[in-house]
């Protein structure tokens, strides 16, 4: 089975996590430069058999668009043409940082750990992915 793959979409910098090839468990995998993320997908599931990729959808607690949904509607046109026989479902992202930051000092993580945004961002995508998976059981 191929694993799922969840993007927590940036400006500067995007949280990235993926299933066990069972889809049983959600793991934060990297935090990639957001200019770079493409080439990186690219490599990812050249040498990992890839199901979906499972994109946050950022939207305020009304439930408009933030200042970030534009970006991540780009970004994912642009995924969708370079990879195209990967399908791409998106999922609500509110409320994710908050849970990573709060998850992060649950597990002992380390003050200057939870300083460094890139370890939320992949927290962050872990969630959002384990979200996902709850939400199709």
């Amino acid at each position: 089975m191929a694993r799922l793959l969840a993007i927590d979409y940036g400006a500067k910098r995007t949280g990235i996590a993926i299933t066990d090839p069972l889809q049983l468990i959600a793991s934060a995998l990297e935090t990639v430069p957001s200019h770079e993320l493409l080439k990186y997908l690219k490599a990812y599931v050249a040498r990992e058999p890839v199901e979906a990729f499972i994109v946050g959808l950022p939207k305020r607690l009304d439930g408009t668009d933030t200042d970030n949904t534009p970006r991540v509607r780009k970004f994912v046109t642009h995924l969708q043409n370079a990879l195209p026989d990967i399908p791409v479902y998106w999922h609500d992202e509110r409320f994710t940082s908050a849970m990573a930051l709060q998850a992060m000092i649950a597990s002992g993580s380390t003050k200057k750990d939870r300083r460094d945004k890139g370890n939320i961002d992949k927290v962050s995508a872990a969630i959002i992915l384990q979200s996902y998976m709850e939400s199709k059981t």
